[in-house]
């Protein structure tokens, strides 16, 4: 694997992600924000924010499927999540757990959440991007 992910002395512990990812591979990849749609384009989880995040991971674990790395490959993330409230985070905490245990990642690598007004399509209510480095 090219990532290691840690939480340095100093910093707050958080469950679910680590604070600091290394990346020693060779190949950066971008993955562009992955929405709640399947393979086939279709809405994935209408008004449940949790559903639609783990669509977003389940999205970015198989884009990274498709050029032969893994979710641990993933060295941060960014949600943009609509009409951000803090009693929004257990939904997305639930989203995320979900997803992390379908394709078996654990601790989460690096996230930061941004709260937006809108997003491209008005059923939308999270996009989540990913850097990752391979080998």
């Amino acid at each position: 694997m090219a990532i290691t992910l840690v939480n340095p002395e100093g910093l707050p512990k958080v469950d679910i992600y680590r604070q600091v990812s290394i990346a020693t591979g060779s190949r950066l990849v971008h993955i562009a924000g992955q929405v709640a749609r399947d393979a086939d384009g279709g809405h994935v989880g209408e008004g449940d924010l949790a559903a639609q995040t783990e669509r977003c991971y389940l999205n970015i674990g198989t884009a990274l499927a498709g050029i032969g790395g893994s979710f641990d490959d993933v060295a941060k993330l960014t949600a943009y999540i609509v009409d951000w409230t803090p009693d929004k985070m257990p939904l997305l905490m639930e989203g995320i757990a979900r997803a992390c245990a379908r394709l078996g990642v654990t601790p989460v690598p690096p996230l930061t959440g941004v709260g937006v007004s809108a997003l491209a399509e008005p059923d939308l209510l999270v996009e989540v991007e990913a850097t990752a480095v391979l080998d």
